[in-house]
């Protein structure tokens, strides 16, 4: 388990990330998301112990990161962006290079990395020099040199960037395979890969932790409208005329007009309507044929920007409402006398201590809350996967 308390990393007055707090459990694959700039680097470098954090604490299965640093560092494997690798070098003989940098005992070593070797899917190209190797198998090399230390955890910096679709796959599927024993830290851009790939994400903007949840789950609550697309026959042109008897139907936008004359629908209405079940009983009672229903959903990417939309909306607004009480606070101290002033001063840091005690205890709970709901998704998950397995035994 890793455990990352009120972390925060300043580089002079530059704070790089900025409080953060969230857990990963063992054999978790979690996507680490952000835009340029948000502290995903910084982050995974506190977490490798490649630097340190100017206050708060990171814990890796029981160990303090700045107290036993090495033990942390044996636990974990890393795979920069980069993949910085010795391109005159066979891939055989990087990944035994790296077994030696990691300690690997002489008479485990060979065992070691053909295990390595065939995990990662290297067997045809073990003999080939490493430069000569298409970008795609370049970064399963990199993977190996993660892996041979036989680490807990694998942190993975944009492990798919610049690879063509097909290669984007097979490493989607070797980090599946890795997911099974180990625990997996991706940071990316390409959204649709955390969404496919990771049980839970984190997302960073400007050093800030702003959710830390499941990519469903956070799809769901960003979905502010219930609409579906229909793809219909209405030779009379009745859909307009149809579609008022659908309760709270807020809109109907045509898309587009087929090869075949079928014409395709965006419908929209409030999250209490049913709008298949009411489409699928009133079309066809009034000639309207459908030949396609979909309901459209917020993808993550829509949830990854509007959460950082709404967090600096709030971030500007706050700032503005502290800026005013300031400068109106300057005002009344003003009228005061000295000692009348003097104690005000007092009291207004009273009052900022017990404000700052009381949001730490706010985000707290929160957090509190927050691993509840995780660990009841998980539990529910699980059972559902436990009941598929029954019923597969019994067919």
């Amino acid at each position: 388990m890793i455990e990352v308390k009120h972390v925060t990393k300043k580089y002079g007055n530059f704070t790089a990330v900025d409080d953060i707090s969230f857990t990963i459990k063992d054999d978790e694959i979690v996507g680490l998301l952000g835009p340029n700039g948000a502290g995903k680097s910084t982050t995974m470098n506190m977490l490798t112990g490649y630097i340190e954090q100017t206050s708060g604490k990171i814990i890796v299965n029981d160990y303090d990161i700045e107290k036993d640093a090495n033990k942390v560092k044996k636990q974990i494997g890393y795979m920069p962006e980069n993949t910085p690798l010795y391109y005159d070098l066979t891939v055989r003989e990087f990944i035994n290079y790296m077994a030696d940098l990691k300690y690997v005992k002489r008479k485990e070593k060979k065992e070691r990395v053909d295990k390595v070797i065939e995990e990662v899917g290297l067997g045809n190209v073990q003999k080939k020099l490493i430069k000569n190797l298409s970008r795609g198998y370049k970064q399963r090399v990199s993977f190996a040199g993660a892996l041979i230390g036989d680490p807990k955890i694998l942190i993975l910096d944009e492990p798919t960037v610049g690879l063509d679709p097909k290669q984007i796959t097979e490493i989607r599927e070797l980090i599946r395979k890795l997911g099974k024993n180990h625990t997996v830290i991706i940071s990316s851009h390409i959204l649709s890969e955390i969404s496919q790939i990771c049980e839970k994400v984190i997302i960073i903007n400007k050093g800030k932790v702003l959710a830390v949840d499941t990519p469903s789950h956070l799809e769901e609550q960003f979905e502010e409208e219930n609409r579906i697309y229909v793809t219909v026959e209405d030779e009379k042109n009745k859909i307009d005329e149809v579609s008022k008897k659908i309760k709270q139907l807020k809109s109907i936008e045509f898309i587009k007009e087929k090869k075949d004359g079928t014409k395709q629908y965006l419908l929209t209405a409030a999250q209490s309507t049913d709008l298949r079940k009411e489409v699928i009983n009133l079309f066809p009672k009034n000639d309207i044929n459908i030949l396609e229903l979909k309901k459209s959903e917020i993808t993550l990417e829509d949830a990854f920007l509007k959460l950082i939309s709404d967090k600096e909306k709030e971030v500007q607004e706050k700032a503005k409402k502290e800026e005013a009480e300031k400068a109106k606070r300057e005002e009344e101290l003003k009228a005061m006398s000295k000692k009348e002033r003097k104690e005000a001063i007092k009291q207004d840091k009273i009052e900022s201590k017990q404000k700052e005690k009381e949001e730490f205890n706010k985000q707290w709970e929160e957090n509190r809350k927050r691993e509840k709901e995780e660990k009841e998704r998980v539990k529910e998950v699980k059972r559902k996967i436990k009941e598929e397995k029954t019923k597969g035994g019994k067919k």
